[in-house]
């Protein structure tokens, strides 16, 4: 009873040490970003760089602000991520099955395997005059094939990497138990390699990101502007107050997704594997 009690009370003042921990980050966090825009905008006022190349905090909220109010950035947000998810999606259900491929088969592994990691070192933006000519009547599939080209190689290297990574004690313990096939794969491999997953799927999702926005930027279309097509128009317009006001869009939209998608698994990863106190 007495080592119960010990034990809840040690899990409280964890939890209430980690609630602190992270308030001291916002404070920390809203602070330095608050000074940073406080001497940006007192640099600009003050005049010591051209606010025509380096527009103020002032300015780029100033065009945020009206933006929202005609709806333009909410519409760009929403094509923006609508292409990113889709085409992210297919990568990592296209990337999974791939790399458990590479990783169970040493043929897929010398050939596919190869393959990939030639191709994950190949910037995105490579892929945009060849999608431009093989979907040049669908700008639409131009766009979903640089993405997915842009997620594919890193979900399947970490898979395969992953797979690897397992102690094959693992795999011999399940054996020895009467798995085999599907259950071991599904029972013990994926779990196992759940860490290297979750790190794969991050990466994928910020080289979707950078595919997307390079598409955008290049890839004209009449179906709808994102944010690629904000940012291509501001360079052209020379506004880079809405160059800088969509980049801090991205921003803000990379972190958001970070917090909600990825850092739970992660968290709980550490927690069952052991890693926080």
């Amino acid at each position: 009873m007495k080592g119960s009690l010990t034990n809840t009370g040690t899990a409280v003042r964890a939890g209430a040490g980690s609630g602190r921990d992270a308030w001291v980050a916002v404070v920390q966090a809203v602070v330095f970003f608050g000074v940073v825009a406080g001497a940006w905008e007192a640099g600009s006022r003050a005049g010591w760089w051209n606010p025509v190349l380096i527009p103020s905090p002032s300015d780029i909220f100033r065009y945020i602000g009206e933006a929202l109010g005609k709806g333009e950035l909410q519409s760009a947000c929403y094509v923006t991520l609508r292409r990113l998810v889709f085409g992210y999606a297919v990568g990592i259900l296209l990337g999974i099955p791939l790399g458990l491929l590479t990783a169970r088969f040493r043929f897929a592994a010398n050939t596919l395997g190869v393959l990939a990691l030639g191709l994950q070192t190949l910037p995105s933006v490579c892929w945009v005059p060849l999608s431009i000519l093989w979907f040049h009547s669908n700008p639409e599939g131009a766009m979903l094939f640089i993405v997915v080209m842009g997620t594919l190689w890193a979900v399947l290297l970490a898979t395969d990497h992953g797979i690897r990574q397992i102690p094959p004690i693992y795999r011999r313990a399940a054996a020895t138990m009467g798995s085999k096939g599907f259950h071991l794969l599904w029972r013990v491999l994926l779990p196992a390699s759940l860490p290297h997953l979750v790190s794969g799927a991050k990466q994928g999702w910020a080289f979707a990101w950078r595919s997307l926005m390079a598409a955008e930027i290049y890839v004209a279309i009449s179906t709808g502007f994102g944010l690629g097509h904000l940012l291509h128009f501001g360079r052209e317009l020379h506004a880079m107050d809405q160059v800088a006001a969509v980049m801090l869009v991205i921003i803000v939209i990379g972190f958001a997704a970070d917090k909600a998608l990825f850092s739970p698994w992660e968290r709980f990863l550490r927690r069952r594997w052991g890693l926080t106190v």
